[in-house]
């Protein structure tokens, strides 16, 4: 952590933004008392978190998603298919 005062902060913000950016905390002080923090911003990751779906499914016992497809899957419709009522 790196205390740096305001006056120091002014003349070199943007080398101490960079510093922040590695991961750097930097406390900004007025006569040698903390005034502010610059800390990194948390950035959330996106896209898909397998392992917290996977953490999911054990905690709930489900050790698949799908099953295995019919084999008569991807066969044609029957041509009546939508002139027949539903059960």
């Amino acid at each position: 952590m790196k205390h740096v005062s305001i006056k120091e902060a002014k003349d070199r913000l943007p080398a101490l933004l960079r510093e922040v950016e590695n991961g750097e905390h930097v406390v900004i002080t007025r006569r040698g008392e903390p005034v502010a923090d610059v800390v990194p911003h948390v950035r959330k990751k996106g896209g898909i978190d397998f392992e917290a779906m996977s953490r999911w499914k054990r905690a709930r016992g489900i050790d698949r998603v799908f099953g295995d497809p019919s084999p008569d899957f991807d066969d044609p419709f029957p041509e009546d298919f939508l002139l027949r009522p539903l059960p």
